[in-house]
């Protein structure tokens, strides 16, 4: 390595895990991923898990941990108790869990719980990609961040104020394993390209019907036994319904703010979001998920006195 890190930040997910060693201004020194995640490691033990991949990376014995993700549920290493929304980044941050009898400084970043009694939520690592996305620290900003759970995040002058989940992937997987779809899709539906005439087309249609999905789901079937729709068109025509659909209803929940949302995403979804929100007519920007979630990690460890304030 060219410097000394400063930090090892992990992104630990149920059944993936991310580990950088990054310097005190967030730059990365070196990588590791893994099929180690949530699940393995519970059989493995996490504390093995971690020292392995530090290991391999060349880390300091004494180097400092910062991790968010599903290592801090009940499932996890240990639980890092959800920090209830409205809530300030910052303290959120703050609120980092330490593990106990451990020679290194590891810290686990809590949670969100959003209490509400007709719309509860949680979650777990998506904060840390919210800390990260560079947002002015006044006005209120939208952020989206897609995934197996889409989260959008409201935020008003540096505080989460609050968010909704949208269960767009799973919804997807599960529609085209396991409901009358799949023989539609076939057995391993294509990848969807965001020019897709018919992505552009379906995700157009649940835009302008305000969200409305479960109607419209079977015509994919229809399509395909009356129009010979083939089974890549209809991979984009379920990806566009979906995402169409989800953006749709977190517009009416949200609106559409003043300045641009702000899309946190990578790679394809990055592009599929980013045409869909064009469809949509919403302005946005795009922060890199993996660049969101270091820069958060980062800014955890310098929260939790783990490493200096950049110079």
């Amino acid at each position: 390595m060219s410097a000394a890190p400063a930090v090892a930040a992990l992104d630990w997910g149920t059944t993936r895990l991310r580990a950088w060693l990054l310097d005190g201004a967030g730059k990365v020194l070196a990588e590791r991923r893994g099929d180690d995640g949530l699940i393995t490691a519970r059989e493995i033990g996490f504390a093995k898990v971690l020292e392995g991949h530090l290991a391999a990376m060349g880390a300091p014995e004494t180097l400092p941990v910062i991790i968010c993700g599903m290592a801090g549920s009940r499932q996890g290493w240990i639980e890092a108790p959800y920090v209830t929304v409205p809530a300030p980044i910052g303290a959120i941050l703050r609120g980092a869990a330490r593990i106990e009898h451990s020679s290194r400084d590891i810290r686990i970043v809590p949670g969100l719980a959003q209490r509400l009694a007709d719309a509860p939520d949680v979650m777990r690592g998506e904060e840390t990609q919210l800390a990260g996305a560079g947002l002015p620290a006044k006005g209120r900003h939208l952020v989206c961040m897609p995934g197996t759970h889409s989260k959008w995040v409201a935020v008003e002058d540096g505080a989460v104020a609050g968010f909704g989940t949208w269960p767009t992937g799973e919804l997807f997987s599960v529609l085209a394993a396991h409901s009358i779809l799949k023989h539609s899709l076939g057995e391993h539906p294509a990848p969807v390209a965001a020019d897709s005439p018919f992505f552009r087309q379906w995700c157009g249609q649940a835009l302008r019907e305000g969200g409305d999905v479960t109607s419209k789901l079977f015509a994919i079937r229809a399509a395909g036994l009356l129009q010979d729709l083939k089974p890549d068109e209809a991979a984009a025509c379920l990806s566009g319904l979906l995402l169409g659909g989800e953006i749709a209803s977190a517009r009416r929940r949200y609106g559409a703010g003043e300045t641009p949302m702000v899309l946190v995403a990578s790679g394809a979804l990055a592009t599929l979001y980013g045409a869909a929100l064009d469809l949509a007519g919403l302005a946005f920007r795009t922060v890199d998920a993996d660049e969101a979630v270091r820069a958060g990690l980062v800014e955890a460890a310098r929260e939790n006195g783990m490493i200096g304030d950049a110079q």
